[in-house]
């Protein structure tokens, strides 16, 4: 049974490697041994799905992964704010190829190895510290630092100022807009 007081962890990644543990350096083993044991005792980790296997049928299985699941949590939140958004959201679709290729036991295959240097050119600046709230099975983001961070409060306001004028939307509303309207105008929305 989780307790009812919520526990927090800090990790702090270098280049999209974790390196650090509520401070602490240490390596990927222990990174792992130790978040398994705070994400147990937390009620973190625990999947219980139905999966697709290569020959075709369904298989049911429940995994117990805390320390996975901590980790990538806080390897999302770091990225989020670390990538630009076409770079996360291609990641993002590559990674169900990958998972694929991975499960099917094509992990010695050219697809699989040039995936592998996207993702890799991909963590250049995934560095940073992300900290997580861990309560009954959740994980809540409690913060998160990057010196790379694409995040910028002055740029992202909408308020009327010099930083960003609400009027240059316009152009590519329109333009995105363009499909939709000869779409209209063949009567082809419903």
């Amino acid at each position: 049974m989780a307790p009812d007081k919520a526990e927090y962890v800090t990790i702090t990644f270098e280049k999209g490697i974790p390196t650090k543990l509520n401070g602490e350096a240490v390596d990927g083993v222990t990174m792992i041994e130790k978040l398994n044991e705070i994400g147990g005792r937390n009620g973190v980790g625990i999947t219980d799905i139905v999966e697709n296997r290569l020959v075709g049928m369904k298989a049911r299985g429940v995994y117990e992964t805390p320390g996975g699941t901590i980790l990538y949590a806080a390897h999302d939140k770091l990225e989020e704010i670390c990538l630009d958004k076409d770079t996360l959201h291609y990641k993002k679709n590559l990674s169900n190829t990958f998972a694929d290729l991975v499960y099917d036991g094509k992990w010695y295959t050219p697809l699989r190895e040039a995936m592998s240097a996207f993702v890799d050119s991909t963590q250049e600046y995934v560095t940073g510290e992300v900290k997580l709230k861990l309560y009954k099975g959740n994980i809540i983001d409690a913060g998160v630092t990057s010196p790379y961070s694409l995040y910028d409060e002055e740029i992202a306001t909408f308020d009327e100022d010099e930083v960003y004028d609400q009027n240059d939307s316009a152009g590519f509303i329109n333009l995105f807009g363009l499909p939709i309207k000869v779409r209209a105008k063949k009567g082809l929305i419903k």
